[in-house]
C-alpha cells in the first residue's frame, strides 16, 4: 500500500524560487537540444538528437532535489535522457560555460548522457546504459558504509547515493538483481526517484506491472512514497465532484492518459463529461475550468509539483532506502507533451519560437541564464542558486595514494597454477601487514572458494554491518573455510549474478574521487562468465573505475567441466575493452611481478583497471638466471628462448599452453636451428602499443617502436610464427601484420566439450603435435 505523503512546513519564497527554476531548466535543456539540431551548422546532414520531452518530464524533479533537498556529500546518477537538465544546473551554477552547451553532441561538447570521464562539469556517476546507474547508488551506499565501518569516513560526512530513473528503466533485471543483493547487505542512504511519464521509447508502458512495484521493494525493506497528485488536483479533490474526479484519474489507463494529455483541455472536458459528467458536482467542478485551466489541472502531477517534492523529500530524511515514485507527464510544458512518438521528438523552429515568448524571453536571449525575468526577479534568482547547499558542494575528494611494495613474493613450488599461485601472493600480502593489505577489498559472486580466495578471507574476515559469527567453526565442525563477519572485514561475498560483481567493482574502483580513500578491489568470476556481466563491465571501465578482474579458469583448458564452463573469446574482451589492461601470465613469477605492477597502475592518473586470465592448470615452473624479463614481461611479453640473429621461425604462446609450446621448441630446435619461443604475456599490451606505433605515423613526430616490434624484429623479416593460445586465435595471429611474418595461428574458435586434456588439447590443434605440424608448413 502506498504510504501518504507527509506535510512538513515547506517555504513558500524556496518553492517560488524551485518553480521558477524548473520553467528555466526545461527552457535551456530544450533550448540546448533545438541549437544542436536546427541552428548550429550540420555537415553531415545525420540528425544529432537530445529527448526534450525526457528532460522536460523531470525538470521539476531536478529542481526540487537539486536547489532543495540536497546535501553537500550526495551523489546523484542522472536519467541518462535528462543530461541536458544538469548541464543547465551546472550552468546556473557557473560551473559550465556557454561553449559546452552550444556543443553539445559536437566533438568537445557536453555529452549525451552523463559521463565522468568525458563531461567538464562534475558528474558522480556516468550514465548512458539503462539501469546501470541506477544500480551502482545501492553498491556506492554499501562502499560508502564500508568506509565508515573501517574508520576511513566519518558518519557525519555520509550522504546519499540517489538515482533518477524513467520508469522504462524498471524493465531492466540488473535493477532487481541489485535490490536482491542491497537488502542482503542491508544498504541505508540510497534514494531512487522514478520519473513515472507512463511512456518508454516505443510505447505507453504497461500498467498491471507497475502496481507491484510497492510490494517488491517494500518487501526487500524499501520505504515507497508514491506522489500522483499535485497540490492543484488534491485541492480539486475536496470540492464537489472532487472524489469522482480522482476515482476516474486513478483508474485511467496509461495509454489514454497521454492521449487526452496531447489532445489538450477540450478532449479532457469531454471525456470527463462523457464518463463520469453525472456524478453529482462534477460539471459544476469541470464548468470551473476554462478548457486551459482543466488541462492543467489534469497534468499536475505530483512529479511536477514542486511543493509535494519537496515534502515528500522531506519525509525522508533518515537512513531508510526510500524509492519516490513521482508521476509525471513526457514532455510536460512542450506542445507534443503525452504523444507516444515523443521520446526522441524535436520542437521545430515555430514551436520553439512560441514556447520562448510564453516564458517572456527576447530573441537573442536565449542563453541568458535568467533571461526573461525581470532585473530584480533575475537577482533574486540567481542568489537563491547561489547560497543552495549544492552550489556550493565539491564533487570529488582528494585522497593518497597507498604504498605499494617493492616485490611480490612469489610462491614456492616447482609445480603451480596461476589461480594457487594468486590466492597465495594474496595470503601472504594477507599476513604481512603491509598497508596495501589494508586497502584490498575482495569480491566475488559466489565463487570464493573456487576461486582461491578462500584463505584471504580467513585471514581478513568477511564485511557486515552486523557481526556474524561462523557457526561451524563454533560448532567445531572441521572445515577450511573460517569465515566470520564484521566491520573490520575486507571481503564482501555476493550472489551469483555477475552484474553486480562489476557494479560492485565499479562502486569500489571510485572510492577514491567519491569517498576520498583509495580501495584496490579485487574480484574474481569463472573466466567464461565475464561476457554475462559485460555490460556492467564497460559501464565500470567507462568512468575510469579502478579494480583489478581476476578470471579463473579459462579456456579448453578447464577440461572436465566442458563448453558451457570453456572460454574462447575473452582474450578478445581483454584487448578490446577501454580502460582494462588485459594479462595472462604462464608462470608464478609473471603473476606476481603482474600483480605487483597492477596495484600501482590501479592508482596512476592514466592508469585503469586490469584482468588477469589465469588457469588451474599446474605447470612446471621455469628457473630464471635472472630478472631481466620482468621488464619485457610487464609490457606484453619476452623471449622466453631467445631466437638466434635473424632466426626464420618463432613459436608465439600465451598462458596455460606453454608447456605444449616448449615441447614443440625442443621437437624443432634441431629441424629449425635459432628458433624463438617468445611468452606473451599480454596480447592487449602487444597490440595497444603496435596499433599506437602506427597511427603516430601521422603526427608531427612518429613514435618509438612497439613493444611487440622490438621482439620481433630478433627475428629475419621472412621468418614465419607460430602462434598458440587456449583462446581465440586472433589474440596472436596479428602479429603477422607488426613486421609482414608469415603466421600460422592455433587457438579455439568453437565451443569446448568435456574431456581431459591431452584429448582436447588434440581435438583442438593445442598440442605439442599440433604446433610441430604448423612449423612444419610454415618451414619445412
Amino acid at each position: 500500500m502506498n504510504k501518504p505523503v507527509a506535510k512538513p512546513q515547506i517555504d513558500p519564497e524556496a518553492v517560488a524560487a524551485i518553480e521558477a527554476l524548473d520553467a528555466r531548466l526545461r527552457w535551456l535543456s530544450a533550448w540546448t537540444i533545438h541549437n544542436a539540431n536546427h541552428l548550429r551548422d550540420s555537415r553531415d546532414g545525420v540528425k544529432v538528437g537530445g529527448h526534450q520531452a525526457s528532460c522536460a518530464s523531470m525538470s521539476a524533479i531536478m529542481a526540487a532535489l537539486y536547489f532543495g533537498a540536497l546535501g553537500p556529500n550526495d551523489r546523484v546518477a542522472v536519467k541518462p535522457h535528462a543530461g541536458p537538465l544538469l548541464h543547465a544546473i551546472h550552468y546556473l551554477f557557473g560551473t559550465q560555460s556557454l561553449d559546452q552547451l552550444q556543443r553539445f553532441r559536437g566533438l568537445g561538447g557536453m555529452q549525451s548522457y552523463p559521463s565522468r570521464t568525458k563531461d567538464e562539469i562534475p558528474v558522480d556517476f556516468s550514465t548512458g546504459s539503462v539501469g546501470l546507474g541506477v544500480a551502482i547508488t545501492a553498491f556506492a551506499s554499501l562502499v560508502q558504509d564500508y568506509l565508515i565501518a573501517h574508520g576511513q569516513l566519518a558518519e557525519a560526512d555520509a550522504g546519499r547515493m540517489i538515482a533518477l530513473m524513467g520508469d522504462a528503466e524498471l524493465d531492466e533485471g540488473n535493477i532487481y538483481e541489485c535490490l536482491i543483493e542491497a537488502y542482503k547487505h542491508d544498504v541505508r542512504n540510497c534514494w531512487w526517484i522514478v520519473d513515472y511519464n507512463r511512456q518508454s521509447l516505443d510505447a505507453t508502458t504497461a500498467d498491471r506491472m507497475f502496481s507491484r512495484f510497492d510490494d517488491i521493494f517494500e518487501t526487500c525493506g524499501w520505504r515507497v512514497i508514491t506522489l500522483k497528485h499535485g497540490k492543484a488536483q488534491q485541492a480539486a479533490f475536496k470540492r464537489p465532484g472532487g472524489q469522482a474526479l480522482e476515482r476516474w484519474i486513478d483508474n485511467c489507463p496509461n495509454a489514454e492518459y497521454a492521449a487526452l494529455t496531447y489532445q489538450g483541455g477540450a478532449a479532457w472536458r469531454a471525456r470527463l463529461v462523457a464518463d463520469i459528467g453525472k456524478d453529482k458536482g462534477v460539471a459544476a467542478l469541470l464548468d470551473s475550468f476554462d478548457d486551459e485551466a482543466l488541462g492543467k489541472l489534469m497534468t499536475g502531477l505530483g512529479g511536477h509539483c514542486v511543493e509535494s517534492l519537496l515534502g515528500a523529500f522531506a519525509q525522508a530524511q533518515d537512513d531508510k532506502p526510500t524509492l519516490f515514485i513521482a508521476y509525471t507527464i513526457k514532455g510536460y510544458g512542450l506542445p507534443f507533451a503525452g504523444h507516444k512518438d515523443n521520446h526522441a521528438g524535436l520542437m521545430n523552429p515555430g514551436q520553439v519560437a512560441q514556447l520562448r515568448t510564453s516564458l517572456g524571453i527576447a530573441e537573442g536571449e536565449e542563453w541568458a541564464p535568467y533571461a526573461g525575468l525581470g532585473d530584480n526577479a533575475a537577482a533574486s534568482l540567481k542568489s537563491f542558486v547561489d547560497t543552495s547547499v549544492i552550489g556550493r558542494k565539491v564533487a570529488d575528494r582528494a585522497f593518497e595514494a597507498v604504498p605499494v611494495p617493492d616485490v611480490l613474493p612469489v610462491p614456492e613450488g616447482a609445480e603451480q597454477s596461476t589461480q594457487a599461485a594468486f590466492g597465495r601472493i594474496l595470503l601472504d600480502l594477507a599476513k604481512s601487514g603491509h598497508p596495501l593489505a589494508d586497502r584490498i577489498v575482495t569480491t566475488s559472486p559466489d565463487v570464493t572458494v573456487s576461486t582461491n580466495l578462500g584463505a584471504f578471507v580467513n585471514q581478513r574476515g568477511l564485511f557486515r554491518r552486523q557481526d556474524l559469527a561462523d557457526v561451524f567453526h563454533l560448532a567445531k565442525i572441521p572445515s577450511a573455510q573460517k569465515w566470520s563477519g564484521g566491520k573490520a572485514g575486507q571481503h564482501i561475498e555476493l550472489g551469483i549474478a555477475e552484474h553486480n560483481l562489476f557494479l560492485m567493482l565499479a562502486a569500489l574502483g571510485l572510492s577514491a574521487p567519491m569517498f576520498g580513500t583509495r580501495l584496490l578491489p579485487i574480484g574474481t568470476v569463472y573466466d567464461p562468465f565475464i561476457a554475462r556481466g559485460l555490460d556492467a563491465l564497460n559501464y565500470g571501465c567507462y568512468q575510469d573505475a579502478r579494480f583489478l578482474l581476476v578470471a579463473t579458469p579459462s579456456g579448453v583448458t578447464l577440461g572436465p567441466e566442458g563448453g558451457a564452463h570453456q572460454s574462447t573469446n575473452t582474450p578478445l574482451i581483454g584487448m578490446g575493452q577501454p580502460n582494462l589492461t588485459y594479462y595472462e601470465p604462464a608462470y608464478a613469477d609473471e603473476l606476481a611481478a603482474i600483480m605487483r605492477h597492477a596495484f600501482a597502475l590501479m592508482q596512476a592518473p592514466d592508469g585503469g583497471s586490469v584482468y588477469l586470465r589465469l588457469t588451474t592448470r599446474s605447470l612446471e615452473q621455469i628457473a630464471r638466471d635472472d630478472d631481466r624479463w620482468q621488464a619485457d614481461a610487464l609490457k606484453g611479453g619476452y623471449w622466453l628462448k631467445a631466437p638466434a640473429p635473424g632466426a626464420e621461425a618463432a613459436i608465439v604462446a600465451t598462458g596455460a599452453i606453454m608447456p605444449e609450446a616448449l615441447a614443440a621448441w625442443e621437437q624443432l630446435k634441431d629441424d629449425l636451428p635459432g628458433i624463438g619461443l617468445l611468452a606473451v604475456t599480454s596480447p592487449d599490451l602487444l597490440h595497444r602499443g603496435w596499433s599506437a606505433s602506427r597511427a603516430a605515423r601521422w603526427k608531427a613526430s612518429a613514435g618509438e617502436p612497439s613493444h611487440a616490434a622490438r621482439l620481433l624484429a630478433a627475428l629475419s623479416p621472412t621468418a614465419g610464427l607460430v602462434t598458440v593460445i587456449d583462446g581465440s586465435p586472433a589474440a596472436l595471429s596479428w602479429l603477422g601484420g607488426v613486421r609482414g611474418q608469415r603466421v600460422s595461428p592455433l587457438g579455439t574458435d568453437r565451443f569446448g566439450q568435456t574431456g581431459d586434456l591431452p584429448d582436447l588439447y588434440r581435438e583442438y590443434r593445442l598440442d605439442a603435435d599440433a604446433i610441430v605440424e604448423a612449423a612444419a608448413e610454415l618451414f619445412l
